[in-house]
């Protein structure tokens, strides 16, 4: 019996095993790079690796794989790609005596097979050797950035002085004492990652540094407007505050946006390496630093800095939002006032019109039975009744009656037409 799976099922039983690592023995030396890439070069890069290993006569990454190793006659290769970077790590046999013997440019001709997939970042050069072999390894690094610890109950012992070499290396010294192949393989990963999660990391701080001085410049123009809001009184003072106002928010968002990703990823990278570090179980090698307490004092700095800059955007923003609410509170209570002037004005001139109107329609009553009267009197003329002894008084009635008929009707058009 087979069951419908569900659309994600693969990708999520895959996922413990998207980045595996593979079995090493000693002495070794591991060349490693790092790479971004966009989705465009994410598409060349599996295209030109893919070539690489066809024209080697090895099989290919699979559709959709994010990483594939293949073995050739000299080295190993495994690549990766991940949402925003690609990584190569070359694998060499060594017979090198002392650590990092032989030049590192030497193993890096074979990266120049394949074209640069985007923006080179990270370049490590990691020696594992048998500890017992390797007496005097500390003379390998700088002295005052050198940092070591013993992990895998003591087994090894990882050192580095995160400087970058001539070559352009970070150099990474791995001593084995007694380990698996399986766990020196999982070791030089997470020393791997360690390396390039956390230059990853730091690409948040110079984006951090260059927002400094723009945001300093946000909070001195909002305190202008602010100090000015308190003196402006009036729609022709407030309405060009309140553009500014939107002028300064429309920057600190559009900053901010660029911004939101690189400052996301640099703590998102930052947890990788927290955990890669509390991975290692450090045991401190006496008289040197540990990787920890590197760690803690140059790359939790850069991280706070990328966060203060990111919680005074965020500030910065509630501030703007509050005052461009007041300012344009402000400003439709003076649209509201002013329209309330302009509807008493207009309920003026309408009462004024409301007056002439009626004036006017007792000038056209007292016309209108002029009118009429005559009329009556014209039709009434072959009879003879204005030379009768009540003449006048059928004049005077004629009149009278005209004028309550004329009224009638003009006051019945008024309430069919509109409000009396």
């Amino acid at each position: 019996m087979q069951f419908e799976p569900h659309p994600l099922r693969s990708a999520v039983l895959g996922e413990v095993h998207a980045r595996p690592f593979s079995a090493i023995e000693a002495p070794r030396r591991v060349i490693h790079f790092a790479f971004l890439t966009d989705a465009e070069h994410a598409v060349a890069d599996r295209t030109a690796f893919a070539a690489f290993c066809e024209a080697r006569g090895q099989r290919g990454p699979a559709s959709g794989a994010k990483h594939h190793r293949i073995d050739l006659a000299d080295c190993a290769l495994r690549w990766e790609q991940h949402a925003e970077f690609t990584t190569y790590s070359w694998g060499f046999p060594s017979a090198d005596r002392t650590p990092f013997e032989t030049p590192a440019t030497i193993y890096m001709q074979r990266m120049r097979d394949l074209p640069q997939p985007g923006p080179h970042l990270v370049s490590v050069d990691l020696f594992y050797a048998n500890e017992r072999n390797q007496k005097n390894w500390q003379s390998a690094f700088d002295a005052t950035s050198l940092a070591a610890c013993r992990t895998i109950e003591g087994k090894a012992v990882a050192a580095t002085d995160f400087h970058v070499t001539a070559d352009g290396f970070v150099r990474i010294l791995l001593l084995g004492n007694k380990l698996s192949p399986l766990q020196a393989g999982a070791l030089v990963l997470q020393l791997l990652e360690l390396e390039t999660y956390r230059s990853l990391c730091l690409l948040g701080l110079p984006t951090a540094q260059t927002l400094q001085p723009a945001i300093r410049d946000f909070e001195q123009r909002l305190a202008a407007i602010t100090t000015e809001m308190t003196v402006a009184s009036g729609l022709d003072a407030n309405r060009p505050l309140l553009a500014r106002l939107m002028e300064l928010a429309g920057e600190l968002e559009a900053a901010a946006s660029r911004a939101q990703f690189r400052f996301g990823a640099t703590w998102a990278y930052y947890q990788i390496v927290r955990a890669r570090i509390e991975d290692l179980k450090e045991v401190p090698v006496s008289g040197l630093q540990t990787l920890s307490g590197f760690m803690e004092r140059r790359l939790a700095p850069a991280v706070r800095t990328c966060t203060s800059v990111e919680d005074r955007q965020e500030k910065l923003s509630d501030k703007l939002s509050r005052a461009a609410n007041l300012l344009r509170t402000r400003v439709d209570i003076e649209l509201e006032e002013q329209n309330a002037d302009l509807l008493r004005g207009m309920n003026e001139r309408t009462k004024m019109q409301l007056r002439l109107q009626q004036t006017v329609e007792g000038l056209s009553i007292a016309a209108i039975t002029y009118y009429v009267a005559q009329l009556v009197f014209y039709a009434s003329g072959p009879f003879g009744l204005e030379d009768r002894p009540a003449g006048k008084w059928f004049k005077a009635g004629t009149v009278i009656v005209c004028a309550l008929i004329v009224a009638t009707i003009v006051r019945r058009v008024r309430r069919k037409n509109g409000p009396g």
